[in-house]
């Protein structure tokens, strides 16, 4: 339940020791590098550039290698591999890996050139079939495309449209060209774009015969051949067939480099991390013999820092407090409980310098609400069962994927309570199962009450919820400007709008719309009543001249005071807002009690229980992913919207230290102490 406090940590060290430093603040990972010093006489930044370039791409070609390996020699994987997390490797070898990087690199410029042969080579068959497929039309003709004919006779080859017949082509020479007469037309393929023909004529008269064709449509091939069309296309078809080869012989070459995938993600980890280490390097100001390195670090992260590096370089280590209007980045610290909804509240935004940590808080009335919500004991134990088994079972999950699992264990566990408090279990199964298959209806007890026979008692407990978190939000607002020592904004922004708010409940509670909904009513005592009013009206009084005590205009004071009254109206709508409790406590209860009734539709026997069983299954599957993604966002908006919003900014910035940035593997480094 709180944000670490930042300091400034600066070290000034001699420049031979700066690949050794930089190395060390990389594997603690504490420091978050904030440059402060400018460039002044004798110190100067060094370009870095183009080294970090050259890191970034030999990363980016591993990357590429590892790419192709996994095209041609898939990795067998789990179906959750991906929350096993990084892989563990020790450094030292880490490091004689990376002493290999020579051979390594070489051998991932081998995989991206055999898969750009490869690519080269499919192109080619493509051309290749490409080819075929132009010459399949042609496949009847015997002789060359390019084929002249004789001394004395012509050949013309070429297209003319889909519905062309002989008789029309003899017809539109001979309407174009009366007095040729020696002329012979073959049509040798025709489809319904086009026929593929030969016209034999006298040669002297091939130029006429080729006029009155092209007035036809006559247009000759894009593309010919030296060779019969078949000779040709048996030729292409045996270049293909070479080409398979060769790519068969390439992706044999490349399966056979499967051996260095693990190598491979290693190497490319060490680029990164010497990239990320030179793009440091090119901020740290140096001189021709010393350098500067500065950044922000948590107090309790400084001592360790100053063991690691003072006692093992010659250097002089500074440790300041921030300054009044310096912002730090953010690291919260809570309990094991409390952190697995931090993902939550970044989502949202971390809180600003000074501002409170309401992570701890709002877990509590995270989970609380999430189980009412789904509210049914059968899911939250599958939920909770599941998550605990995956995080058991996957002990180096990604962080924020394992708060994210340990957040929905307690969620479930919650579920689980309110589904017994309820008498949910897989809604109303055991009634089902126990009246259809056994003739005798057997009802577990609900341990409260059952909130499908009585909705309007669970809308006035969820009512009754909301308020309470909503006046922890208000208090929460009030710790703030105490401690910030706003005393008159405490009472006129908290102290009043709590009188207000309870002398109004306690009004309303006595009423006959109050008893309407709750179905009872409620007589409170003639002291109780005059409290109210006394409250109510001292609140309503208190906020119409204080809420705008900055302005020394009486008539905009007592304007500015009305409005401020008049965001009763915002108080009620974020109360309504938790009727949401009971809709999706209620969704969930309804639907599955549906599914279960469409189960037993099938009746008694055989058929009727493996009908209710893959009813069940799918059923249930079904209304289990639907209430659980909505009670996850229902959940999210009453912290975000509601309770957030009386007294949360955010915008914190996260803390993002220097440290060793890998994709695949993580480096086992001594702890801290």
């Amino acid at each position: 339940m709180a944000v670490l406090q930042m300091q400034r940590i600066s070290i000034c060290a001699l420049k031979k020791d700066r690949k050794a430093i930089l190395e060390k603040i990389q594997s603690m990972g504490v420091i978050e590098m904030n440059q402060v010093a400018e460039d002044e006489d004798g110190f100067e930044k060094m370009d870095t550039l183009g080294a970090r370039q050259s890191f970034e791409k030999q990363a980016q070609v591993s990357e590429q290698a590892l790419a192709v390996l996994e095209a041609y020699a898939p990795e067998k994987r789990s179906m959750l591999a991906s929350l096993e997390g990084k892989k563990l490797v020790d450094k030292r070898k880490f490091n004689e890996i990376a002493d290999g990087k020579g051979e390594l690199i070489s051998k991932a410029n081998r995989l991206v050139s055999l898969n750009k042969e490869i690519a080269e080579n499919k192109a080619n068959i493509l051309k290749l079939e490409n080819q075929i497929e132009s010459l399949r039309p042609w496949l009847a003709l015997d002789v060359p495309m390019n084929f002249k004919g004789t001394d004395k006779v012509s050949m013309l080859l070429g297209t003319m449209p889909g519905e062309t017949t002989l008789e029309s082509v003899y017809g539109l020479v001979a309407e174009r060209e009366p007095q040729v007469e020696a002329i012979d037309v073959k049509i040798i393929n025709s489809d319904k774009d086009a026929a593929y023909l030969t016209v034999f004529c006298l040669r002297e008269e091939d130029t006429k015969v080729e006029d009155a064709l092209r007035s036809g449509g006559f247009a000759r091939p894009s593309q010919v051949t030296g060779k019969v069309p078949s000779v040709k296309k048996g030729n292409l078809e045996a270049k293909i067939n070479e080409l398979n080869n060769e790519i068969t012989k390439l992706e044999e070459e490349i399966k056979g480099y499967s051996t260095a995938r693990e190598d491979l993600k290693i190497i490319g980890d060490y680029f990164r991390m010497r990239a990320d280490k030179y793009e440091v390097l090119g901020t740290l100001p140096q001189s021709q013999r010393t350098f500067v390195i500065s950044g922000y670090a948590a107090v309790k992260a400084v001592p360790a820092v100053q063991k690691a590096i003072g006692e093992s370089f010659d250097c002089v280590i500074d440790v300041e407090e921030l300054k009044e209007d310096e912002e730090p980045p953010v690291i919260l610290e809570n309990n094991g409980f409390s952190s697995s909804v931090e993902g939550v509240l970044g989502s949202y935004g971390l809180p600003h310098k000074g501002e409170f940590d309401p992570t701890t808080i709002m877990s509590f009335f995270y989970v609380f609400f999430f189980g009412m919500m789904l509210s049914d004991a059968a899911y939250g134990a599958i939920i909770a069962i599941a998550c605990f088994v995956v995080l058991k079972k996957f002990p180096r999950m990604e962080a924020g994927l394992r708060k994210s699992m340990k957040m929905f264990m307690y969620c479930g566990v919650s579920t689980l309570v309110w589904g017994i408090l309820f008498g949910g279990y897989f809604g109303n199964v055991v009634d089902i199962v126990s009246g259809v298959f056994f003739g005798k209806t057997v009802t577990v007890p609900a341990l409260w009450f059952i909130p499908l026979n009585d909705p309007m008692r669970l809308l006035v407990y969820s009512l009754a919820f909301g308020v309470v978190h909503l006046f922890v939000g208000l208090g929460i607002k009030g710790y703030m400007e105490l401690k910030d020592g706003k005393v008159l904004d405490f009472f006129c922004d908290v102290v009043l709008w709590f009188a207000f708010l309870i002398g109004l409940l306690l009004l309303l509670i006595p009423s006959d719309i109050f008893a309407s909904i709750a179905q009872a009513k409620i007589v409170f005592p003639p002291f109780l009543n005059m409290l109210a009013k006394v409250l109510a009206i001292g609140g309503a009084v208190g906020l119409l001249l204080m809420s705008g005590r900055e302005s020394k205009n009486p008539a905009l004071r007592i304007a500015l005071g009305a409005y401020d009254i008049y965001n009763i109206t915002g108080w009620l709508s974020d109360v309504l807002s938790y009727s949401r409790l009971l809709a999706l406590g209620l969704a969930t209860g309804v639907i599955a009690s549906v599914v279960n009734q469409m189960g037993s539709m099938f009746g008694k026997g055989i058929v009727g229980v493996i009908g209710f069983i893959a009813v069940f299954i799918v059923g249930h599957v079904l209304n289990l992913a639907i209430n659980l993604l909505g009670a996850y966002v229902h959940t999210n908006r009453l912290q975000f919207v509601e309770f957030f919003g009386k007294f949360y900014e955010g915008g914190g910035k996260p803390f993002e230290p220097f440290k060793s940035d890998t994709k695949y593997v993580d480096i086992k480094e001594e702890t801290l102490s």
